[in-house]
Parts: structure tokens; C-alpha cells; sequence
């Protein structure tokens, strides 16, 4: 009977090991949590934060679920592995033998590189016990600042504002989400977070949090020398893969753990998926980081079926996220860095990749021309490369996302749009309507 041990319970490591399952009947499947929940949502955190869903509510498994797919969860933390012996240490002195290994350890938050992180009222969102933390520390918190660039410093700014703190958001530059956003999506954002009473402090830095003689956050002080008060601060500069289990191991790592289209690392029997995996991209022709849900479920998959013998090479798509922010409904897919031909600086290399995000979004095509659409609070723009279509950011209303999904997933040659789709505006607009009218299949056209 073939033994498969999963190190990690979340979209990655649940999903492989019902993959398992539905090909092994009788293989024995050990999950391995470090976490004491059942799998749950990590974009669901952001829900939790303001309100909308209780903590409960979040969880995308039962401890029943497990029982029924014959899938033992087992709560320990693993910290190193032999691969000689097949085996996998946990941190109590327990181990645990396999056939077949996939590490899914997902990512944690990067703590701030100075002065201070220790303190109490430093907070992420991170993981559900991080944020039932968070959660109480907003009951008596006054004053927030958040630091960070990405979509979860924006999620963690709304649910503090939502909450009624005083909130405060800190950008080393002058334009929101800097790395996705061009100048008008980011003016679009700003006026919504500002609605929502968000106090917004471009070129503004933090390099110390301030603490008080009871080690609790009394505020920052900023590169310009100054201190700004506080008792709340948010941090989400990015999160780092958690790959420490295969330290001193054989096993290949850049930023992440290598693995080919096969999820397979290069030891046998040894698979990694998820956000600790670092995958071939066809789009860059590089291994790349994605941080994404969707991801992790497809390569999740990908290696269970390879881990029960079932060959499958796992093609990576599109990279592709949806996000609520300030009542923005924001579609980000392909490659869509916003920097301008005539900019002169390569775009700024992100050490750390934000939890919802994928390098392949910050990669800059060449040559390529941006089309433009906007009405009211809803904006679309694409990323063209020769005659093909190679990103596309769309903020508000939805209609034309699966349209443009398509025909960037697929690789459509667009030359005969190329003229409208360049001009923007309702013509772009029409043009992607009525493609995508002549692929629907014939019942569900309008």
C-alpha cells in the first residue's frame, strides 16, 4: 500500500490529496497541518476583517470532509526531512515515513526589515489565528498605520477603516498599487479610499516602529526623522514561500522550491505545489512565483495525479486574481505592468511578491502598446504585444473579463482587431463584445 504524506493543508496540499484519492482508493494519505483548522480560505481573511463573513464561515473544509475522503490530518509542524530514508521530522520528535512527499507549506507574511516588529499591536493578515488577533487589537485601537503596496495592505486598510480606527496608509511612492495600477486607476482608488475616510501619505516611509515601556506600539518614525503616533500597525510588505523544511536537503531551491512541469522537485518522490513552489512560466519562460489561489488548486492537482502515477504536465496559465477593494471589482490577468515605452528605469524588482499577486504581472512585454477604456468607475486596459494580446486590467463592471481571459489564455491572433482594441473607448469595447458573441456556442448567445 503506497503511503503519500502532505506537508501543508491549504488549497495546494487539500486539493492534492483528494486528488489522490479519487485515483488511489487504498493509499494511506497523511495531510500534515500546523495550523489546528481544518483547510481553510486565506482570501476569505480579508472578509472576516470587515465584517462581512464570520471566522467560521471561511472554512472550504469539515473535519467530516477529511473522514470521508479517508484523509488522516495530522497537526504538527515538520522542520526537516530525510530523503534518504524517505522521511519527514516534526518539530515534537515525531516522524513520519512516505512513498511519495508533496511539500505545499504555502507562504507567510515578511515581518518589516527594522526596529520594532516584536511589538505588540504589529499586525498581519496572514493566517485566521493572526486575525482573530488582529480583530480584538482593532476593539481598542485608535490609530492605525499601514504599511505595504500590494492587495493585502489595501484589504487590511479597508477592514481597519471599516472598523472605525482612525486609519492611516503609508506609500514610499506617489501612486497607489504602483506596480499594477497606471495613474488613472490609481486616481480612481484614491478617490474611493478616501470616501471611506482613509488618510493616504504618499513618498512617506516608515524605518522604525516605537514602542512604549510596556511593549505595545506607540507609533513609527520615519526616514525624514520625524514620528508620527499610533497604536496600530499593519504590516504587508509582501510574503516569503515558508521552504525551511527542506533546508540542508538535496532539494533544489531559488526563492521557492524548483519543480518541473510535473511538480516534481529533483529528488524522487518528492513533489512541491503551491505557494512554495516555484513553477515554469510559458509566458516569461521562467520559474516564477505566483501567489494565487487558483494556482495552487491547479498545481495542487497537477501533482497529485503525478504522485498516484497518472503523468500530467502541468501548464501554467494566465495569471489571474479578482479582488473587492474600497467597492472596486478589480480583474487582473497576464501581464499588465503599467510603465509607459518612454520610461527610462527598468521596473523596480519586488523582493518579497505580495499574498494575491504573481510576478508574471510585473514582467514587462517588449514592444507593446496599452489600449484605454473608461466610463464613470469602470475601466478597462489592455496590454498588446505584436498581434497578440498579452495582459488586461478591468476595474467595476465585468462584463467583457471572460472575453479577454480568452483570448489571452489562448493566444488569439488579434491583428484584425488590432485597430479597434488599440483605440480604446467604445470601440474596444464593442470590438471584444462582438468576439466573444461568435465563440459563444449557439444557445447562449443574445
Amino acid at each position: 500500500m503506497m503511503r503519500y504524506v502532505i506537508i501543508g493543508n491549504g488549497a495546494a496540499g487539500a486539493t492534492a490529496a483528494q486528488t489522490i484519492r479519487q485515483h488511489d482508493a487504498t493509499g494511506e494519505i497523511v495531510v500534515l497541518t500546523a495550523e489546528p483548522y481544518p483547510m481553510y480560505s486565506r482570501p476569505g481573511l480579508a472578509y472576516v476583517l470587515i465584517k462581512e463573513v464570520p471566522p467560521e464561515q471561511i472554512m472550504a473544509r469539515t473535519l467530516d470532509w477529511y473522514e470521508e475522503w479517508g484523509i488522516n490530518l495530522v497537526l504538527g509542524e515538520a522542520v526537516s526531512l530525510d530523503v534518504e530514508q524517505q522521511m519527514v521530522w516534526l518539530a515534537d520528535g515525531r516522524s513520519l515515513p512516505y512513498d511519495r512527499l508533496l511539500i505545499a507549506t504555502g507562504a507567510r507574511a515578511t515581518p518589516p526589515p527594522y526596529a520594532g516588529a516584536e511589538l505588540d499591536g504589529v499586525v498581519y493578515l496572514d493566517t485566521l489565528d493572526g486575525t482573530k488577533e488582529l480583530v480584538k487589537k482593532t476593539r481598542r485601537a485608535r490609530r492605525a498605520v499601514i504599511i505595504g503596496g500590494g492587495i493585502t495592505a489595501l484589504e487590511l486598510t479597508e477592514g481597519l477603516s471599516h472598523r472605525g480606527i482612525d486609519t492611516h496608509y503609508f506609500l514610499r511612492r506617489d501612486r497607489l498599487w504602483g506596480q499594477v495600477f497606471n495613474d488613472e486607476e490609481a486616481a480612481l482608488l484614491e478617490k474611493k479610499m478616501k470616501a471611506h475616510h482613509v488618510h493616504i501619505h504618499y513618498n512617506t516611509e516608515a524605518v522604525e516602529i516605537l514602542g512604549d515601556r510596556k511593549g505595545r506600539v506607540r507609533g513609527v518614525r520615519l526616514k525624514d526623522g520625524g514620528e508620527f503616533k499610533c497604536d496600530l500597525v499593519g504590516v504587508a510588505i509582501g510574503v516569503k514561500p515558508l521552504i525551511d523544511v527542506v533546508a540542508n536537503s538535496p532539494i533544489a531551491t531559488d526563492r521557492a522550491i524548483l519543480v518541473n512541469e510535473r511538480m516534481q522537485t529533483n529528488v524522487p518522490n518528492v513533489y512541491a505545489a503551491g505557494d512554495c513552489a516555484q513553477v515554469y512560466d510559458r509566458w516569461t519562460e521562467k520559474h516564477m512565483l505566483d501567489i494565487l489561489w487558483p494556482s495552487a488548486v491547479a498545481e495542487g492537482n497537477a501533482a497529485g495525479l503525478n504522485m498516484v502515477g497518472k503523468p500530467y504536465e502541468y501548464e501554467k496559465g494566465s495569471p489571474f486574481n479578482a479582488c473587492l477593494l474600497f467597492g472596486l471589482h478589480i480583474t487582473t490577468m497576464g501581464q499588465i505592468n503599467p510603465r509607459r515605452d518612454d520610461d527610462a528605469d527598468e521596473p523596480q524588482i519586488l523582493q518579497h511578491v505580495s499574498r494575491g499577486s504573481s510576478e508574471v504581472w510585473y514582467t514587462h512585454p517588449r514592444p507593446y502598446r496599452s489600449a484605454w477604456a473608461a466610463e464613470n468607475d469602470n475601466t478597462i486596459r489592455l496590454v498588446l504585444s505584436g498581434d497578440y494580446l498579452v495582459g488586461a486590467l478591468v476595474i467595476g463592471e465585468q462584463s467583457l473579463t471572460d472575453s479577454l481571459r480568452y483570448l489571452i489564455e489562448h493566444q488569439v491572433n488579434i491583428g484584425d482587431m488590432f485597430e479597434e482594441l488599440s483605440a480604446g473607448g467604445p470601440r474596444m469595447r464593442r470590438c471584444l463584445m462582438q468576439f466573444w458573441q461568435s465563440i459563444l456556442p449557439e444557445p447562449t448567445r443574445v
